[in-house]
């Protein structure tokens, strides 16, 4: 792909969308190529600008509600998709278990405190499991006909991973344990190895009845604002093999993955590439600097500006600097990465002035 070097002509507002946080309208620039392009580009480090995984300018997710867990978490996003109806109840998950939709955090949860099970051995007896053959992909693809044609990349998305549909089961303490008892241990293994099989069957329906899909976006939360719940050598052993049998399968279907793996989890990006994600966006918490400079030749990470300003009262000059000195330090084209979503949402820094900024100097910097 032959890629024109910048010219100020792109920095052309050609279309807005909205902001999914409530700020002001996300302009859409003259892109020299399509959000598509430009996220590919990216994932096999030859990167166009500074992109945004996962935030709709470049990226559109797509999250139907074939799949009980959308439902369930509240995060359908797809042509069926109703403003103010859609995403606001609830509801069972791909394994029955019931999720409360609770409207103050805009998202649902497993109410604690009665857990499915209370030992790991119970899961092979007691788990039932689906039989997505009988879901309506065909209908599903039909309803889904104007809203995948797009210029945008097109992620899927996995929210329940290996952790976190132990958590669904068992709460956060049984989990906790669980994952660590060498007595519930070879229990945990077997129906993590079974968990992988499904969603492995899952991700092939999706790619056959939405060949669209252009990479997934992975759920499994490991750590709290102070440090990760298990060692690295525990994650090693109970989780990174059935991560990698996905992301083996989806590398071979020639698509992308993506981390989503909240908390202070440097200790873990060692076990994040084994498992063989391309790409993670790490929360604020994290030293995402020292990250990128220990691993950012092995994953693309999410990275964001060290000098933070305040949107109210910084000047556009100060803005613009911010923006040329992020793209300095995290726009090379040798060792790229991402703009943190969390940047976004959590420091409100995404100005007119800083985004023109940033994309102007992420342009100019990887050279293309």
């Amino acid at each position: 792909m032959s890629i024109p070097k910048f010219d100020p002509s792109e920095l052309k507002v050609i279309a807005e969308i909205p902001n999914r946080f409530g700020y002001q309208p996300i302009p859409i620039y003259n892109f020299p190529v399509t959000g598509k392009e430009a996220i590919k580009a990216l994932f096999e480090r030859k990167p166009i600008w500074q992109v945004m995984l996962n935030m709709g300018v470049e990226a559109a997710p797509f999250t139907p509600p074939i799949h009980p867990d959308y439902v369930a978490r509240a995060l359908v996003i797809d042509g069926t998709f109703v403003p103010g109806v859609t995403n606001t109840t609830g509801g069972k998950d791909l394994f029955g278990i019931e999720w409360e939709y609770v409207p103050s955090a805009r998202g649902s949860m497993v109410r604690p405190g009665k857990p499915f099970i209370e030992d790991a051995n119970e899961l092979k007896d007691k788990v039932i499991w689906p039989d997505i053959a009988k879901w309506d992909w065909t209908g599903c693809q039909k309803a889904n006909e104007t809203y995948l044609n797009k210029t945008n990349a097109i992620h899927g998305m996995l929210l329940n991973g290996w952790f976190e549909r132990l958590i669904a089961f068992m709460d956060f303490e049984g989990a906790v344990l669980a994952i660590s008892d060498e007595d519930q241990q070879d229990a945990v293994k077997e129906f993590f190895d079974k968990l992988t099989n499904l969603y492995i069957e899952i991700c092939d329906k999706q790619l056959k009845h939405f060949p669209q899909i252009d990479y997934f976006v992975i759920h499994d939360d490991w750590g709290s604002q102070k440090d990760t719940f298990f060692s690295p050598a525990t994650v090693r052993e109970m989780i990174v093999p059935y991560m990698r049998r996905l992301t083996d399968f989806l590398h071979f279907k020639g698509r992308y993955c993506d981390l989503h793996s909240c908390g202070n989890l440097i200790k873990q990006v060692p076990n994040m590439i084994e498992a063989g994600f391309d790409s993670w966006n790490p929360q604020l918490m994290n030293d995402i600097g020292k990250i990128y400079e220990l691993y950012g030749d092995k994953i693309i990470i999410a990275t964001a500006p060290d000098d933070l300003f305040d949107p109210e009262t910084a000047s556009e000059e100060e803005q613009r600097a911010s923006a040329k000195a992020y793209a300095e330090k995290y726009c090379n084209p040798n060792k790229p990465t991402t703009f943190s979503q969390y940047a976004q949402a959590d420091l409100k820094i995404m100005t007119t002035a800083f985004r023109e900024e940033l994309y102007k100097q992420s342009r100019l910097l990887y050279g293309v």
